[in-house]
């Protein structure tokens, strides 16, 4: 099935009952399509995908539908997780995902055998059920730092495109794991991961694979991705490098009461080490309501990377292992039985009695919404890449639609991701539309969004120093209280084009916890702050991040 032929129980045709402010209903594509995925039209299936002006002023993205997952997903095919394929898709399926990556940890009996064994479970499932988008991933060992996930669409050499990047260019399993200021191979072991994203890319221009995309995984869990590496990777293929994680999985970790007093969210549990970049602060191991401090400090390294005018994707997932209060455990191994020699761990067994875990089922509390023009494993992708990107916690917002636009303009504006261009000292307006929360989640709470801010930084270009993590012209200018509001309404919210060049994001949350930012009351007033160790009820402090959108400011 092409992305352009739309599967038979897709409607042909979308009345305007259906459409809201996300542009398509995605309760009404639920209703046509079942628990699990969306098909859809929007208007013409020629429709070019995230088309927009590139020459003119002004811009004008396509109205999209929003697909919510999780790339970051384990199974018995990762050596420390512990349910079955078919575990993981039923829950993915009960909490509205429609689409998701199995991730699995980079190991030889995964290369060797999972991978395969894997394959063939994922490619039974699509035929089983198109309705799920299920993509074939790995976690990548990135040489001489942290984790990714590297997927790639579905087709006959995503397999072998994995199994082969495992092999060639896994910082575990080449003993390329040092990256130390003393460590002898850093540089080796950093230009190897650099080597290793430009080859995903070759596979990609060269069509031995239709797509392939790479995500950096809890940036800032152990400090050993530098700012300046992160910088590397995303310049060594820009289309294929494209975000990281903004917030992590592990976010129950630290429920009262669960794990021990000294547990934090995501279980960013750590301390500077050897290993760690020198010119992290301390502070920089935490998570702020359950985000990275890479993303959620106001002016930090992700606005100081988004300050040089180039788009880099936040995203949030589970990375479910093990579930909290879960009963499961793993199974026994049979005799002469290992991961090595199996790539797969046994069937886990039921024993009726909360077992240790960290993580929530995927879409359980973490989710990402990806806004797409058809429904479709590349659609995801292309969406994902262009940054079509909001990410909620314990499902906050039911949609979110932002578009910006010249008050001179008619359509539709530019969306997350795009780019707009104006004259210096035009008026221009962020339109911010909400949905608000319908129905209770998980924990059996309806979320309540209480307050939306507009963040906004200017765009200088590349940074001379490029180990720079912070962007001192972003800052917190305006806050929209919405403590009330209900069902679907938009923010209207004028902005003028100064002298540069700039972007603007988004954040809001339920209001229950917050604070003076990292940086300081001047640059955010009331931003997530840590929770107290052992202390982080993640139901309890609840956000929503948005992708930027980039003003490109032009001659008057």
């Amino acid at each position: 099935m092409t992305e352009q032929q739309l599967p038979s129980w897709a409607d042909p045709a979308v009345s305007p009952a259906d459409l809201d402010a996300q542009g398509v209903s995605r309760r009404g594509l639920l209703r046509r399509a079942g628990l699990f995925g969306a098909a859809f039209a929007l208007g013409s299936a020629a429709t070019p995908a995230f088309a927009s002006s590139r020459h003119g002023l002004g811009g004008d993205d396509p109205r999209l539908a929003y697909l919510v997952g999780d790339h970051h997903v384990h199974s018995v095919y990762s050596h420390d997780a512990k349910y079955t394929f078919s575990q993981q898709a039923q829950a993915a399926a009960r909490f509205g995902l429609d689409w998701m990556v199995f991730n699995e940890h980079s190991n030889f009996g995964h290369a060797y055998y999972g991978a395969k064994l894997e394959h063939a479970e994922i490619l039974e499932a699509r035929r089983e059920n198109p309705r799920q988008l299920i993509f074939q991933g790995l976690e990548w060992y990135i040489p001489a730092a942290e984790h990714a996930t590297v997927f790639a669409a579905p087709g006959r050499h995503e397999t072998d495109l994995l199994t082969r990047f495992e092999l060639a260019y896994d910082g575990k399993l080449l003993g390329y794991d040092k990256g130390g200021a003393a460590d002898a191979d850093t540089a080796r072991n950093e230009a190897h991961a650099v080597k290793a994203i430009r080859w995903l890319a070759e596979q990609r221009r060269t069509g031995y694979v239709d797509d392939v995309l790479v995500l950096a995984n809890h940036p800032l869990r152990l400090g050993i991705d530098s700012p300046r590496e992160m910088r590397d990777w995303r310049d060594a293929a820009p289309e294929i490098m494209i975000g990281m994680e903004g917030a992590p999985g592990a976010q129950g970790a630290a429920i009262p009461g669960w794990r021990g007093t000294t547990s934090i969210r995501g279980e960013y549990e750590n301390k500077p080490s050897a290993q760690s970049w020198a010119g992290y602060p301390a502070d920089a191991y935490l998570t702020y309501g359950g985000f990275d401090w890479a993303t959620a400090t106001v002016g930090g390294l992700w606005d100081a990377m988004l300050s040089e005018g180039r788009l880099f994707t936040v995203t949030t997932n589970s990375d479910n292992h093990r579930t909290v209060f879960d009963t499961w455990k793993n199974g026994d191994w049979l005799p002469g039985q290992n991961f090595d020699n199996t790539g797969r761990l046994p069937d886990p067994v039921n024993t009726d009695t909360p077992q240790p875990g960290s993580d929530f089922w995927p879409g359980e509390f973490s989710r990402t919404h990806v806004g797409v023009t058809r429904y479709g494993y590349r659609a995801v992708m292309a969406g994902l890449r262009a940054g079509r990107v909001w990410l909620d916690q314990g499902h906050l917002l039911d949609g979110l639609d932002v578009r910006l636009k010249r008050d001179c303009d008619h359509g539709n504006g530019v969306t997350l991701g795009g780019r707009l261009r104006v004259r210096k000292g035009e008026r221009i307006t962020l339109n911010v539309t909400v949905t608000t929360a319908s129905r209770v989640n998980a924990q059996g709470i309806l979320p309540r969004l209480a307050h939306v801010d507009v963040i906004r930084g200017a765009v200088r270009g590349p940074v001379s120093d490029r180990e720079t993590w912070q962007a001192p012209d972003t800052r917190v200018v305006q806050t929209e209280d919405v403590s009330g509001r209900k069902g679907t309404y938009t923010l209207r919210i004028p902005l003028t084009a100064g002298d540069e060049s700039f972007y603007v994001r988004l954040r809001g949350s339920d209001g229950n916890r917050h604070g003076t930012g990292y940086l300081g009351a001047s640059i955010d007033p009331h931003g997530p702050i840590t929770h107290e160790p052992g202390n982080g009820d993640p139901w309890a402090d609840t956000w929503f991040y948005s992708n930027p959108i980039f003003v490109d400011v032009v001659g008057s």
